[in-house]
């Protein structure tokens, strides 16, 4: 992917309260408009792993999706009491598929099938705990936070994390434990202190 993960991962969550700030002074502050924009950045990238487009197509894909969360904030009543995450989500993923339409309509050769696949099991709440996901990789040790960060979100194979990382299967699968066990240990810890 031309767009890397750790772009995403540098963005950090609004509080609500903050949030709420930002909302009620965008239309005339532009430094409040840019921080919700930025804020909600990860959202498109995110978006975008979800189709599985060739590289070559990615970029463009990203473009099209900031344009429709520029103008999910510019067109945001937060006075409707609906939820940001789930208007401007609904607006990103159909300007994507018009553009990957728009793109097989203009293809000198039929576009694979393949390229124009998307998931049809993510939704508003999976991007939410993707997020909560992402902060907390933050807080593993340097080796388990790569492994996982491969094998989630770029979806590599286990083999091919091993390679990369010069490193013996067997050892990803361990720090894959080690990881999955911190983490659900901090983003669950009544379920984890019940088992216990």
């Amino acid at each position: 992917m031309s767009v890397d993960y750790e772009k995403k991962q540098d963005e950090v969550r609004l509080s609500p309260e903050r949030e709420k700030e930002l909302w009620a002074s965008c239309r005339t502050d532009d430094c409040a408009r840019e921080e919700l924009i930025v804020s909600y950045r990860p959202l498109v990238f995110w978006l975008a792993q979800k189709f599985h487009v060739s590289p070559s197509i990615y970029p463009d894909l990203v473009q099209e999706g900031m344009v429709a969360l520029i103008k999910a904030v510019d067109k945001f009543e937060p006075e409707r009491q609906l939820k940001f995450t789930t208007y401007a989500f609904y607006r990103i993923k159909g300007q994507m598929v018009n553009y990957l339409q728009r793109s097989e309509a203009k293809a000198p050769l039929p576009v694979d099938d393949e390229e124009m696949c998307i998931s049809d099991d993510f939704s508003c709440d999976s991007y939410d705990l993707f997020l909560t996901l992402s902060q907390e990789i933050e807080k593993l040790p340097n080796r388990e936070a790569e492994v996982v960060s491969e094998m989630f979100f770029k979806g590599h194979e286990a083999k091919e994390v091993a390679k990369d990382q010069g490193i013996d299967v067997s050892h990803v699968y361990r720090l894959k434990r080690s990881a999955i066990a911190r983490l659900k240990s901090w983003i669950f810890p009544d379920h984890t202190t019940k088992k216990a």
